[in-house]
């Protein structure tokens, strides 16, 4: 048995990071016929996907950020002004946004992440269901994954 020594840097690296997402890809290529068969495909890249609500001074009340990737729309980011909270803007967000993801990039399914806090009520009147839930995240804090088949 050979016993080798390794050199442990913490400091943040880009260079790095890019490095390894390349040779994690590069594996996970390999060993996944369906990953493999992404490979050059338009459906390989993230293609971002953002909806805004303004409103009549053309500030922001509210948006919606993601990405589709294959066939899912991920939701990062929803967010509606208090002002503007209970009057179906949040809604109107996300629908516009599965409907891009549906009929302009071929998605079969939405997912997103939500603490207790948060909206998991609003995305369960959506038609969500929740998939996971990590307690504790951060401490005192519930995380919920919620997913969406879109339908056509």
């Amino acid at each position: 048995m050979v016993s080798r020594m390794f050199r442990l840097e913490t400091e943040v690296d880009k260079a790095r990071q890019d490095l390894l997402r390349k040779r994690l890809r590069d594996t996970n290529t390999a060993v996944s016929p369906v990953l493999r068969a992404l490979r050059g495909t338009p459906g390989e890249r993230e293609l971002p996907l953002h909806v805004w609500a303004l409103d009549d001074s053309g500030a922001v009340a509210g948006g919606l950020v993601g990405h589709t990737w294959t066939s899912w729309l991920h939701v990062t980011y929803l967010w509606v002004d208090g002002r503007h909270r209970g009057a179906g803007l949040g809604s109107q967000l996300l629908a516009r946004a599965e409907r891009m993801a549906r009929r302009g990039r071929g998605c079969t399914a939405v997912r997103l992440e939500t603490w207790d806090f948060q909206a998991p009520e609003f995305y369960q009147k959506q038609g969500y269901e929740v998939v996971c839930v990590i307690p504790d995240y951060p401490p005192g804090v519930t995380e919920y994954t919620l997913t969406k088949q879109l339908t056509a």
